[in-house]
């Protein structure tokens, strides 16, 4: 059971345990996502996301940057799309609703619709509006044109541009069917990761799952992003690629089933400008290094046993804090890592988890982080389970 916290002392922050009457002691200045939703239910595992009500802010007027847009790259290789049906709408998954991030001149987008599916295009560029509405059309209603940017859809409230459509008011209008999390997939999202915010985009992402905000109130929603070669190589390491492994690669692994779906040429993506046109290389960038550079389209979908009594959208920053503290020095003992992480008795752990005083932090699957955080959690002799670094509050891996 968890229970709500309020009244406490302003120099202290106290963080809702599993165990009903359980805290655990930060410092002032605690968890650095302390705006994680309270959940006060049993049974998480199967629990059912809710909309919350909220600000209706549909459609604002956009305010074109000062320093201009990036030239962004749009899939046009008809070779590609049919590959990417290929992989959304298998014969054996009923979920057929797919929400297209910026489908540009719509290749992909006519793909999915006559392989069967619904789409939901958000598109930034409003030059491409036109073409879409017209292809929504031809395509008899099975395609919804919004015009925003979905890379700013519900953001932090850490100095984040307030975003064009809001999400529980897009859905709501597009009468998305919530479910369990235990259940189907609700709908799938497909499109290019940006390359300026790749891995910022990535830890907002983990944010949304863990706490079950953004998209993820109606459900375990899958993700299918080309991104970065380099960034998927590290979301996948584990400990044989111990220059890879990081806690970005635990976070995701533990959230997520994470499937490498197909690796593609730059050559198959088309760049095109503010006006909508097809782009030039970069300076200093040859026709041969594009094609030598590869987008991995990757796959996420959320894991139904993510959630457990000890694992909750309550307490979900106190394990990002446990996981960034360990990877800060990654070839320390795990051992000597628990001692400035948590009072309980970090021998007794080792040995429910029967890991050995020697195993070193790059050592632990990602798996075996889930089972450490929730050993700790089930520690029923001590009323304070974790320890908090004031130092930790500013660091970004």
């Amino acid at each position: 059971m968890w229970v709500p916290v309020a009244g406490l002392p302003p120099r202290l922050k106290l963080s809702a345990a599993s165990v009903a009457g359980r805290f655990c002691i930060w410092r002032s200045g605690a968890a650095r996502w302390k705006d994680a939703p309270v959940v006060a239910r049993r049974g998480l595992s199967d629990f059912h996301p809710q909309v919350l009500p909220g600000q209706d802010f549909r459609e604002l007027p956009s305010r074109p940057s000062k320093y201009g847009v990036e030239p962004k790259r749009y899939l046009t290789s008809p070779r590609l799309a049919e590959t990417v049906v290929q992989f959304l709408l298998r014969e054996d998954d009923p979920c057929k609703l797919i929400l297209e991030c910026n489908p540009g001149p719509g290749i992909l987008t006519q793909a999915l619709i006559q392989g069967g599916a619904r789409v939901i295009a958000l598109e930034s560029d409003k030059t491409f509006i036109p073409h879409l509405e017209s292809l929504g059309k031809q395509l008899g209603g099975k395609l919804h044109v919004v015009h925003c940017d979905f890379f700013k859809l519900d953001p932090g409230s850490s100095g984040a541009v307030r975003p064009t459509v809001d999400s529980r008011v897009l859905l709501q209008d597009l009468a998305i069917e919530t479910l369990p999390w235990s259940k189907g997939i609700p709908l799938k999202v497909v499109g290019i990761f940006p390359a300026k915010n790749e891995k910022k985009m990535m830890w907002k992402f983990l944010h949304d799952i863990y706490s079950c905000t953004s998209l993820y109130r109606y459900g375990r929603v899958e993700l299918n992003f080309f991104m970065n070669e380099t960034d998927c190589q590290k979301i996948m390491a584990n400990p044989q690629h111990r220059n890879l492994y990081q806690a970005l690669s635990v976070l995701w692994q533990v959230a997520c089933e994470v499937r490498l779906l197909q690796r593609e040429p730059w050559s198959s993506f088309d760049k095109y400008t503010r006006a909508g046109r097809p782009g030039k290389p970069e300076h200093g960038e040859s026709l041969e290094q594009q094609t030598q550079q590869n987008l991995c389209f990757i796959q996420f979908t959320p894991r139904r046993n993510l959630f457990t009594q000890n694992l909750t959208p309550v307490n979900y920053d106190v394990f990002f804090h446990m996981l960034k503290q360990c990877f800060l020095k990654r070839n320390a003992k795990l051992i000597d890592q628990l001692h400035s992480l948590s009072p309980v008795d970090a021998e007794d752990v080792l040995k429910k988890m029967k890991k050995r005083g020697t195993t070193k932090v790059t050592d632990m699957h990602p798996l075996d982080f889930k089972r450490l955080f929730e050993t700790i959690e089930c520690s029923k002799d001590y009323s304070c389970k974790w320890l908090y670094d004031e130092f930790m509050e500013d660091v970004v891996l």
